[in-house]
């Protein structure tokens, strides 16, 4: 079907424009929709919507029943087929889209058009099962919006009214309504996050409880946001700013899992946190991360004042110094904490539970493990302690020809023999992952940690970014009289990457590549404009909670409000609209559509002729009674009604009478007074 010019658009019949119109704002509407459905779902919506478009265009048929049923049968049998049930949100909202494109198919009458336009809205809310974003958000504004214009035209049902003229008396009704949705929004009691539904489309790639050789690497291509953070008092250095997430403490050769300890819990490592220096107070706000743990700046302490307040989430500090919650991270969280990055952790003296970290998979990486033992049969390391042991391990990096690639290519087996021996180029997980198998080969206990190294070189809005490529791996060492002490073992082949939080890029694509070439800044602040934009709008609106409300009546002076005070406060607002509302009616009483006083004036004039007609008769209608009542005589008089009918209801359908009208018709009616 070829595109309408503009021309044609003109003077396409008005059911035609309209339903068209209808049709575009439906395609907006699912658009979104189309990254969480099955891919035959948006071929089939749009198969659908496109064979409406030809119809309306054409001024064809519709398609019978049994063809609308027979594509329904289809749609069920493929989603049964991609979700395995018709229950639950995905297949839910997949049978509401399909729904929503058949029934264009039905749209014979206004009773079908406000069927279709219902569910537009309720397709509207369904976005927000998936995401919340700003984008998101705008992207529905204009979807309600052409829905309330569509929805304006089915009841304009004569005349062709402008698009331009129905489209503005919906943004009025809707800027009319949006009071009332600020007052529910800042008022109404809620228990959860905006929505109060889990938020699981929001979680993206992000850190694992796991580790094999290769997929922290594949998080720095992610430039997507991990969390913000905004510091009270001071910043942190980039080396300081170390976001603890998974430690991982058992390896079997292949994959790093956190531990499955060997010995009783008494027996085990305890934190035996020490908080040293001057301590950090920053407030996170964190994206999804489909962990069961927070990834918070080393080393935040489990006490009153510093621990994460949750309500709900249940943090609980682990003896690896992990702070653990209830459930999977699967909508957006702010909290505060506080840090002493310069602390001191885990036991001071031997412990048997040490024991577990320094054992390897018996069979794999046999090279290195004997360049372990060469290194310790050297007179000078044969009594060496931990520290002198790492010193020289890091020496060897330093000066063994590594380099730190974001692309090291596949490893095989013995990813650590080919890796510490051979081809001598990795990412930051090779490193750790290569340190902690030497140094638990050299009897030390030893561990990765998984998290979040450094932030973007300067705050966005106020707040710090740290982004899925600052996703990072160290190590961690135990000293005997000290406890653990982080090695990041990247720092001696890329100090860089720590001590200014330059992580690695992959290369820009092409639009990227391009807008560089033209302004290597323009693209920077372009991002930066819209992340303050959109931290704006998860600290304002996402993240306006019970403790916002609470706060907001304290504000007004609720010295201790709950849950009553803001129904209370509800119900007041709610009545002070109301009354204002009523006055308002009240002081407007007078003020009707000049159309409805015109002909109430022509209906009075006419009866004092002798003419009777109803109320609501049109001047067409009302022509002919005059025709009949008064014949040639009032012929003059008629005419004029008919060009009033022309007037109100011909294709121009103007919004009042022209004002020329009454006079000629108060003369016209004064020659045929008795």
């Amino acid at each position: 079907m070829a595109l309408p010019s503009f021309a044609a658009w003109r003077h396409l019949p008005r059911e035609s424009r309209d339903t068209l119109f209808l049709l575009g704002v439906i395609g907006w509407t699912v658009l979104p929709h189309l990254g969480h459905l099955p891919w035959w779902c948006g071929v089939l919506v749009a198969v659908v919507l496109s064979w409406r478009a030809r119809v309306a265009w054409r001024a064809g048929p519709l398609p019978g029943r049994w063809t609308v049923a027979a594509v329904l049968a289809v749609a069920i049998a493929l989603t049964l087929w991609s979700e395995r049930t018709l229950l639950g949100k995905d297949a839910g909202v997949t049978m509401l889209v399909v729904l929503m494109a058949l029934k264009t198919l039905e749209l014979r009458a206004r009773r079908d058009a406000l069927v279709v336009f219902f569910l537009g809205f309720f397709l509207v809310l369904t976005n927000f099962l998936y995401s919340q974003s700003l984008a998101v958000a705008a992207s529905m504004l204009l979807s309600v919006w052409g829905l309330l214009t569509a929805l304006v035209l089915a009841h304009m049902p004569v005349g062709r009214p402008p698009l331009a003229r129905a489209a503005a008396l919906a943004g009025r009704t809707a800027l009319l309504g949006a009071p009332v949705m600020v007052a529910l929004f800042v008022l109404f009691p809620r228990i959860g996050p905006l929505w109060g539904v889990p938020q699981d489309g929001l979680a993206r790639t992000g850190l694992a409880g796991t580790m094999r050789i290769g997929n922290v690497a594949e998080l720095a291509a992610d430039d997507s946001v991990a969390m913000r953070l905004r510091f009270v008092d001071r910043v942190p250095s980039p080396g300081e700013m170390y976001f603890r997430g998974p430690v991982l403490s058992t390896f079997d050769g292949v994959e790093w899992t956190r531990l499955q300890p060997s010995f009783p819990a008494e027996l085990r490592p305890r934190a035996e946190l020490e908080p040293r220096g001057v301590p950090v107070r920053y407030e996170v706000t964190l994206e999804p991360n489909r962990l069961r743990l927070l990834p918070l700046l080393e080393m935040t302490p489990d006490s009153p004042d510093t621990a994460p307040r949750l309500d709900g989430w249940l943090p609980v500090l682990r003896p690896d110094l992990q702070w653990q919650v209830a459930r999977p991270v699967g909508e957006r969280l702010r909290f505060e904490a506080t840090a002493w990055p310069q602390s001191r952790h885990g036991p001071r003296e031997a412990v048997v539970g040490l024991r577990d970290l320094v054992d390897l998979p018996a069979g794999y990486n046999p090279r290195t493990l004997q360049w372990a033992a060469e290194l310790r049969a050297r007179p000078e390391f044969a009594q060496a302690d931990a520290p002198a042991l790492v010193d020289a391990v890091l020496a060897h990096i330093r000066t063994g020809g590594f380099s730190y690639t974001l692309i090291p290519g596949e490893y095989g087996r013995d990813a650590i023999d080919e890796f510490w021996l051979d081809r001598k180029a990795g990412f930051c997980e090779h490193f750790s992952a290569a340190f902690v198998v030497v140094m638990r080969a050299l009897d030390v206990p030893a561990r990765i940690v998984t998290g979040y190294q450094g932030t973007d070189p300067r705050p966005v809005d106020g707040y710090w970014i740290v982004r899925q490529s600052h996703a990072h791996a160290w190590a961690e060492v135990w000293v005997e009289g000290r406890g653990w002490m982080r090695v990041d073992p990247t720092a001696a082949v890329a100090p860089d990457r720590i001590e200014r939080s330059r992580a690695l890029q992959p290369p820009p694509g092409l639009v990227a590549g391009a807008i560089d070439a033209v302004n290597p800044v323009l693209a920077a602040q372009w991002r930066e404009a819209w992340e303050a934009l959109n931290n704006r709008w998860n600290q304002w609106v996402l993240n306006y909670s019970r403790n916002e409300q609470f706060d907001l009546l304290r504000r007004l002076g609720v010295s201790a409000p709950g849950w009553q005070d803001l129904a209370y406060a509800l119900v007041l607002l709610a009545s002070a609209a109301a009354l204002a509302g009523a006055g308002w009616a009240l002081w407007d009483r007078q003020r009707q559509d000049p159309w409805l006083r015109l002909q109430r004036r022509v209906q009075q004039r006419l009866a004092a002729l002798g003419v009777e007609v109803q109320p609501h008769e049109p001047p067409r209608r009302r022509a002919d009674a005059v025709r009949a009542a008064l014949g040639a005589r009032g012929e003059p008089l008629a005419a004029l009604l008919d060009e009033l009918d022309r007037r109100r209801y011909g294709r121009e359908g103007r919004h009042a009478p022209q004002r020329d009208w009454w006079p000629r018709f108060d003369r016209a009616s004064a020659t045929l007074a008795p």
